[in-house]
């Protein structure tokens, strides 16, 4: 059965450790859902978040190739129940005088903010989990998309017990 699993990797932060994981799930032949980075409160180090779909033996032997990659410190597949994860979209959305206060009202409803108004369109900036985010986008149908851009999954799990202190 597939499913989706999130993997938190934290990895040197050095030119081509992007590469070398994304090259491995490609030359893999496996598709990645969605990938972030960005630098850790190290500067030495990266956080990446990697969100794949497949049966647990594919997931499995993911894990165990991200492993053998030497830039890679440490793993953490990330559940439901015991971590954080968000996602960013920014939309555009066409929206004339008419209609620019029914698009804001779906907006509130949603704890997003307008981040632009221009005469004719609004950018919205929502950030939460995939539900949310789609349920949003799914409301929004009513009104003419213009643009989408969604940042991908970012997460960390709960608690201190297992966080890796590094040097």
């Amino acid at each position: 059965m597939e499913r989706l699993k999130v993997l938190s990797l934290l990895v040197d932060n050095r030119t081509g450790v992007l590469s070398r994981v994304s090259g491995l799930f490609s030359r893999r032949g496996y598709n990645i859902d969605s990938l972030t980075v960005g630098v850790t409160a190290d500067p030495k180090y990266s956080r990446m978040t990697v969100a794949v779909r497949g049966d647990d033996q594919i997931l499995d032997q993911i894990q165990k190739q991200l492993w053998k990659l030497v830039d890679v410190i440490d793993i953490k597949a990330l559940s439901e129940t015991e971590s954080v994860s968000r996602e960013l979209i920014l939309v555009k959305v066409r929206a004339n005088d008419d209609q620019r206060q029914d698009v804001i009202t779906v907006a509130n409803i949603f704890r997003a903010k307008i981040v632009d108004v221009s005469v004719d369109s609004l950018i919205i900036e929502l950030t939460g989990g995939d539900t949310k985010l789609d349920a949003f986008i799914n409301l929004l149908k009513g009104y003419e998309i213009l643009e989408l851009a969604r940042t991908g999954i970012t997460g960390l799990s709960r608690g201190s017990e297992d966080v890796r202190f590094l040097d």
